[in-house]
């Protein structure tokens, strides 16, 4: 039990990087009170030399526990029997987790530390890929519309940067464009394959539900021009014609969660590619 004012610590412990752990540790910790709990990550460790010291560091510590995700059993086992000798309460996150796994898996572990980071290549591609949404949201850098996965246009207030997060996370690049008839499209718009290209629509009176509810918690008028259902129909056709012009498929996402959007989206993409591979 940790002394009123003391701030409790957590040494995470891991054979790789230990972000795993750790993540687990601030899940839990926020469940007690302020959630204030000192992490002190300990990565890397690969032999019972490392154990010991970090059993030296905790021993001296007045209140610890040792969080860890250690691949190799004999390495557990040792850290354990180190911790039950000082009194030191532990946590296994991947120990158990693997013995279940062992139940449905036909072939024994690799026993490999590190092997998430060293062979998730889809990791790195996510994390690229939600960048890429970021840097090319809302065309703010056209030169970008042309390394796109896909580009997806509409008026304001469509879902376009929802969606392109979402789609992010699946590991697809993508950009987005407004379209406001008072500015100039990108010319790079009109350069790309139009399955690469995805229009996004709404009903008017969907859209003017949207922005009106947007003005409010902006603490602006209702009234704005912005939320005029006359100009909500002007963006709108103007969408359309755009649309028309480029040639690209298009969704009405009036009554489409983003989820739901984002799906029809990548069904278009394998279509897409599924007729280029044909051609």
């Amino acid at each position: 039990m940790i002394r009123s004012g003391e701030e409790p610590v957590v040494y995470v412990v891991s054979d790789s990087v230990g972000e795993t752990a750790e993540v687990v540790v601030r899940a839990a910790a926020s469940q007690y009170n302020s959630g204030s709990v000192k992490i002190e990550r300990i990565p890397y460790v690969d032999d019972s030399d490392a154990i010991d010291e970090v059993m030296e560091r905790a021993k001296r510590t007045s209140s610890c526990i040792i969080v860890y995700t250690i691949i190799v059993p004999q390495l557990r086992q040792y850290l354990d029997e180190r911790a039950r000798e000082l009194g030191i309460i532990t946590v296994d996150i991947m120990g158990p987790t693997m013995q279940a796994l062992s139940s449905v898996f036909d072939q024994a572990p690799k026993l490999e530390p590190g092997l998430v980071h060293k062979l998730d290549e889809d990791y790195f591609r996510k994390i690229e890929a939600i960048e890429f949404a970021v840097k090319y949201d809302d065309g703010r850098d056209s030169r970008g519309l042309l390394r796109a996965d896909v580009v997806l246009i509409g008026v304001s207030r469509v879902s376009k940067t929802p969606v392109s997060m979402y789609l992010a996370h699946r590991r697809f690049k993508v950009a987005n464009v407004p379209l406001i008839p008072e500015v100039p499209l990108p010319e790079e718009l009109f350069r790309l394959d139009p399955s690469r290209l995805v229009g996004l629509t709404v009903r008017a009176d969907k859209l003017h539900e949207i922005r009106t509810e947007r003005l409010k918690a902006m603490g602006l008028s209702a009234g704005s021009n912005y939320a005029e259902l006359e100009r909500i129909r002007e963006e709108l056709s103007y969408a359309q014609r755009i649309f028309r012009e480029l040639g690209c498929p298009v969704l009405d996402v009036s009554n489409s969660a983003v989820e739901e959007t984002a799906s029809r989206v990548m069904d278009i993409l394998k279509r897409g590619e599924h007729d280029g591979n044909r051609r």
